[in-house]
C-alpha cells in the first residue's frame, strides 16, 4: 500500500498544492472528488472567509480534503480554532516552526504534514511529531526556500534520512515527472502550478493564460531578503530587479512591495503591477482544464511511463 495514500485515505498519491489566491473550496473539492487530496489554501483568506471555504468545500465533497496555513500570517491562532472547530482532519503548515501547533492540532485528531525545502528542516518536523513532510525543490513557485536545492537533490537526501512519508514538490506537472521523484524514494507529489492554470482554481483567468504562455526563463526567485518568492517575470518585477541593480535596502524592498502585490497580480489579474507567483514548470504548461482531466491525464502518463520504464534495455 502505497504511505500517502494510506495516510490521507485517497485514490492516487496526488496532493494539490493550497496555494495563495487560487486554491478556493472549487478547486480543493474538484481534485477530492477526483481522487486526489484537495487543500484550501487558507493564506489567501481572512478567518470568516476561511470558514466559509471549509464549509462549501464539505459540501461539495465527501472525499478526504485539507487545509494549508502559512504560519507567517496573522490571525493564526483563530485559524486553527476555525479549521479544529469545522471538523477539518488534515492540515498542511508552512514558513513557519512545526513545533508551534502540531502537538496541539494531534491532540484534535488532525493529520498534520508540514513544507520544508531543506533536509534539516526535514528533520525538525519529523522530531516535532508531523505525519509527513513536503519537500519543494527551488524550482516551485511562490514562496520558496533560500538554499535553491533542486527537487532531483532535495528528495533523495531526504528520504535517507526521514522514516515518516516523503511528498515531493517543486516542478511536477506530468505523470513522467511524478515517476520520477518517485524513483528517487517519494511517497506522493503536492502538484501547484499545474492546478492554477485549472478551470476551477480560483485566480484570475489573465493570469492563467500568462501561465499558459509562460515559456523556459519566464519566472525567477526573488526577494531573499524578505520571503524568497518565484515570480513570473512582469513590470514588478522588473522594478525588482532595478533596485537590487543599484543596490537596495531591506526598506527599499518593502516598499517597493507594500501590501497585497499577489492578490493584485493572481486573483486581480493586474499582470503589469501584481506579483504573479508561479513555478518554473510553467514553460510546461499549455492549457487550462478541469481539475479532474488533469488528474486523469497525470495518471495516464505515470502508468505510460511506468511501462516505458521496465522495457528499457541497458
Amino acid at each position: 500500500m502505497n504511505k500517502v495514500k494510506e495516510l490521507f485515505n485517497i485514490q492516487y498519491p496526488i496532493i494539490q498544492g493550497g496555494m495563495i489566491w487560487a486554491s478556493g473550496w472549487k478547486l480543493a473539492s474538484a481534485v477530492s472528488n477526483s481522487g486526489g487530496l484537495g487543500l484550501i489554501g487558507a493564506g489567501s483568506m481572512y478567518p470568516d472567509v476561511l470558514r466559509e471555504h471549509i464549509q462549501k468545500c464539505k459540501k461539495a465533497t465527501d472525499k478526504p480534503f485539507g487545509v494549508n496555513v502559512p504560519m507567517l500570517y496573522p490571525n493564526l491562532q483563530e485559524i486553527i480554532e476555525i479549521i479544529i472547530e469545522e471538523g477539518v482532519k488534515i492540515v498542511f503548515t508552512s514558513a513557519g516552526n512545526p513545533k508551534t501547533y502540531t502537538s496541539y492540532l494531534k491532540e484534535k485528531g488532525i493529520t498534520v504534514v508540514h513544507v520544508v525545502s531543506s533536509l534539516k528542516f526535514a528533520l525538525k518536523a519529523q522530531d516535532a511529531g508531523v505525519d509527513a513532510v513536503v519537500a519543494e525543490g527551488f524550482e516551485a513557485g511562490g514562496h520558496n526556500g533560500r538554499d535553491e536545492t533542486t527537487t532531483l537533490t532535495l528528495i533523495p537526501m531526504v528520504e535517507e534520512k526521514i522514516n515518516i512519508p516523503l511528498i515531493a514538490a517543486g516542478g511536477i506537472a506530468s505523470g513522467a515527472s511524478m515517476f520520477a521523484v518517485m524513483a528517487l524514494g517519494a511517497d506522493g507529489v503536492q502538484i501547484g502550478s499545474r492546478f492554477v492554470a485549472s478551470e476551477e482554481a480560483s485566480s484570475h483567468i489573465d493570469f492563467k493564460k500568462m501561465v499558459v504562455d509562460a515559456k523556459e526563463g519566464d519566472t525567477h526567485l526573488t526577494l531573499k531578503e524578505l520571503a524568497p518568492v518565484r515570480m513570473l517575470k512582469n513590470k514588478f518585477y522588473q522594478d525588482v530587479a532595478a533596485l537590487y541593480a543599484k543596490g537596495t535596502s531591506i526598506e527599499e524592498l518593502k516598499t517597493l512591495l507594500g501590501r497585497a502585490r499577489a492578490k493584485r497580480g493572481m486573483f486581480e489579474g493586474d499582470l503589469v503591477e501584481g506579483e504573479l507567483e508561479i513555478g518554473q514548470v510553467s514553460g510546461l504548461i499549455h492549457d487550462i482544464k478541469p481539475a479532474a482531466k488533469i488528474i486523469e491525464d497525470l495518471m495516464n502518463d505515470f502508468e505510460t511511463t511506468r511501462q516505458k520504464m521496465s522495457e528499457v534495455k541497458f
